[in-house]
């Protein structure tokens, strides 16, 4: 099997630097799904016989000269189309065998997103193996732990990857190693696939057979996994394909690792984005940007703080009017943009910058993704004056494949087992804000060592039902409104007041950054991240514009803190020490 006729790169452009969280290839964790914070398994109890590795084989057959993936820019770019993509983990697969491994081991994957990633993800998935992936940054403690709990017997990365093995103990007792760049000791290198003949069976697997194991450190700090089965990231694709409206031959720069396999079983190309997708909020937007132009990429997933990111690059390079028509968002005909709060101006700008195609907006978990979408096209004007009155966050109509309840708000106390009866008097109505609760075919239905069920599953009949921990309401057209976190409702003498109510609100005062909603020593405080050069009146100007949220201050600090992955979801909890801090 041989690449297409360009130049190959290893993707280990940074430094070596001795600090174990830059020691390894920390886009690795980003390449299969998007990680919970607690450790979840997805337990279909259907014993049908399946392997996720043929509907991607399938795509092989259908269309052999088409580009599966893409990466690297300029000369350095490489493709690989479907039909080479299926041969080179075939013989990946057939590498793995002589190596020792066999069906229901675990191959810890240290491999930076590029074309080699996901031949060793197909073959893992091929020989019914387990890829196992973790967060490196974390620290090399998290590493240890890691290991300890799932107990991989092989390791996979580049050579820089190795030296893991004399900084972890548990990475070194791993008993095989395999490099895929280079040289490390006592390592089988990659590079010897190619001398073998591609293995042609495919693993035999139950649907509830494991496929994917990914770590995060919860809220404790201690390491959970959630474990992915085959038959769970096939009815993820299908729901993918059809509610994101996935169609062969498209080209798609995906940013949300979830939706990568999803596009290669669905026969779309998909491109690399080149940038640091550790920081999405904080990419260079001019490389990504000339990829879109160069690749005539049609479709794009990503979260909302990339896209900001790429709509001030647009901005830059729009010296004059006269350019701007041909620096907006390419060719560019669907965006979808999710994982993070996506509020209305951000969507407004997309879609300006998309004058012919479409802004859709996806709302999920990863216990449950998608759960909902939203066409910006299709929000009227009536909707948008009530995100800005204080109504909500509007994601759209739930997918045909999941069944979504709004129940009584008891997030912080588990809800007990009850039949069907007992379940729908727990159901509130249109319009009555509660806690979001969901059940379908690509819903993880429990966690690792039953850690957390008590606290987010409960049982109705004979089915397993998940809290989504977020707050909402259904309007009378069936669509879900957003209102945060159910946890991060403030209740007191003044009423019950959600986050993204007020949040959504301010996102469309044009002198506001970023806004976060807080309470700390009974008051109700705006955490606001102000624009550059606004004067300090405008805290007092919003504490007037948003006098329907009874407010007692607008606190203007440096900067929200956000979630790493994103790096758009509000960090509450580093919120409140910073206002603690900023008050004393």
């Amino acid at each position: 099997m041989r690449f297409s006729e360009r130049h190959e790169v290893s993707g280990l452009s940074a430094p070596f630097t001795h600090s174990c969280r830059r020691l390894i290839c920390p886009d690795a964790y980003q390449v299969t799904t998007a990680l919970p914070s607690v450790a979840i398994r997805s337990t279909r109890r259907c014993c049908k016989r399946m392997n996720i590795c043929h509907i991607l084989t399938e795509q092989a057959a259908e269309r052999p000269n088409q580009p599966a993936i893409i990466e690297g820019a300029g000369k350095r770019t490489r493709s690989v189309t479907f039909a080479q993509l299926a041969e080179r983990s075939a013989k990946a697969a057939a590498l793995l065998r002589l190596s020792g491994l066999t069906q229901g081991d675990r191959i810890l994957l240290f491999q930076p997103i590029s074309i080699e990633l996901y031949v060793a993800l197909l073959s893992i998935f091929r020989l019914g193996l387990v890829a196992t992936v973790l967060d490196p940054s974390a620290g090399r403690r998290h590493i240890e732990q890691c290991c300890e709990i799932a107990r991989p017997k092989a390791f996979l990365g580049p050579a820089r990857a190795h030296l893991l093995r004399f900084l972890c103990r548990s990475v070194r007792r791993i008993e095989c190693h395999l490099v895929t760049t280079a040289w490390a000791p006592s390592a089988i290198r990659w590079s010897k696939l190619d001398r073998l003949n591609p293995l042609d069976s495919i693993a035999t697997c139950l649907s509830s057979h494991d496929a994917l194991l990914t770590f995060t450190s919860g809220s404790t700090g201690i390491p959970k996994a959630a474990v992915r089965s085959h038959g769970f990231l096939r009815a993820q694709h299908e729901v993918l394909a059809a509610s994101i409206d996935l169609e062969p031959q498209e080209v798609d720069l995906p940013t949300l690792p979830i939706f990568v396999l999803a596009n290669l079983a669905s026969g779309v190309t998909f491109v690399i984005p080149q940038c640091d997708l550790r920081k999405p909020g904080f990419i260079e937007p001019g490389p990504v940007l000339a990829q879109l132009q160069h690749h005539q990429v049609t479709r794009t997933v990503g979260s909302p703080a990339l896209y900001n990111r790429l709509l001030e690059g647009v901005r830059s390079i729009a010296g004059n009017e006269n350019e701007r028509q041909e620096v907006r968002l390419g060719p560019l005909r669907k965006l979808y943009t999710g994982g993070a709060p996506v509020f209305p101006r951000l969507l407004q700008e997309l879609r300006a910058a998309m004058p012919k195609g479409h802004v859709i907006v996806v709302y999920g978990s990863t216990e449950a993704e998608p759960i909902s979408h939203l066409n910006w096209d299709e929000a009227s004007d009536r909707d948008r004056v009530g995100m800005y009155a204080g109504k909500g966050l509007l994601v759209g109509k739930p997918v045909n494949q999941i069944r979504l309840r709004i129940v009584d708000n008891r997030w912080g106390e588990p809800l007990p087992d009850m039949n069907a009866n007992e379940f729908v008097k727990l159901e509130l109505p249109p319009m009555r804000r509660g806690e979001i609760v969901v059940n379908g075919p690509h819903v993880l239905t429990g966690y690792l060592n039953g850690v957390g069920d008590e606290e987010t599953k409960f049982r109705v009949d004979d089915e397993i039902w998940h809290r989504t921990g977020d707050a909402g309401y259904l309007d009378k057209e069936g669509r879900l409104w957003l209102l945060g976190r159910a946890g991060a409702v403030i209740r007191d003498e003044r009423g019950t007041i959600y986050p993204f109510a007020v949040e959504c609100a301010a996102s469309q005062l044009n002198w506001i950054e970023r806004s976060a909603l807080a309470s700390l020593n009974g008051e109700r405080l705006l955490a606001v991240q102000m624009k550059p050069g606004i004067p300090a009146a405008a805290e007092h100007k919003t504490l007037t514009t948003l006098s329907w949220a009874r407010l007692d201050r607008v606190v203007s600090i440096p900067r929200i803190p956000v979630d790493r992955r994103h790096n758009a979801k509000v960090d509450y909890t580093s919120l409140i020490k910073q206002l603690k801090r900023h008050v004393s």
